[in-house]
């Protein structure tokens, strides 16, 4: 047997609509963030599932509910899960960030595994956080299915670390978009990605909408 990990990043909210940057903000879902959260726990609540653990912010909270109601199983929220923090640069737009804080977004674009933004996070310090919990649910369940609901950062980051991608990639080899399941299978072999951001689950109408 072997466990299921499962990495389902949070719905819509405006900031994956406009493109802002958003770590520590604490987003609410949009109506159709809701509708996401609410279409996955309808799909997926039909595997059998070990355990659900969620980031401590609003976004990833709302999406986990609907799935944790269905399943009936009380979600584990864990600190190492939540979204990096992107300093002053948090709810600003990429131009206003190029425009006044030049230097310093050149330097995260080339190597954020080191760079982070001013008073923010790299992609090591976001790893060193979030693997101690993948190291934890993998302890605590060596089979079964597994559910991580998490962020887009912090989701590429614990990828390119069980893969072993160099986290100065992570923006440049994965992308996960709102709402999309990753699937990480563990055996005697090791990680082995099955899934990569799948979002059949959504509805058509929603999955169209525009969004990071």
């Amino acid at each position: 047997m072997a466990l299921n990990l499962y990495l389902l990043r949070h719905g819509e909210t405006t900031f994956s609509q406009n493109g802002n940057f958003c770590g520590e903000t604490d987003a609410e879902l949009t109506t159709a963030g809701i509708q996401m959260a609410e279409s996955f726990a309808d799909v997926y609540k039909q595997l059998q599932w070990k355990g659900v653990y969620v980031s401590p912010m609003k976004r990833t909270i709302a999406t986990a509910k609907p799935f944790c109601d269905a399943v009936g199983i009380n979600m584990q929220v864990r600190e190492g899960l939540r979204e990096g923090s992107y300093g002053v640069w948090e709810t600003k737009s990429k131009s206003f960030v190029q425009e006044n804080y030049t230097e310093n977004y050149i330097k995260w674009l080339s190597e954020p595994a080191w760079n982070a933004p001013l008073g923010g996070e790299t992609a090591v310090e976001i790893a060193n956080r979030a693997i101690p919990v993948i190291t934890e649910i993998i302890e605590k369940h060596p089979e079964g299915n597994v559910l991580v609901v998490s962020h887009k950062a912090t989701i590429r980051i614990i990828l390119c670390s069980l893969l072993g991608i160099d986290l100065g990639c992570y923006r440049y080899r994965v992308n996960i978009l709102v709402a999309s399941v990753s699937k990480v299978k563990f055996d005697v072999n090791g990680p082995l990605l099955e899934i990569l951001g799948d979002r059949y689950h959504i509805p058509d109408h929603i999955r169209s909408r525009p969004g990071t």
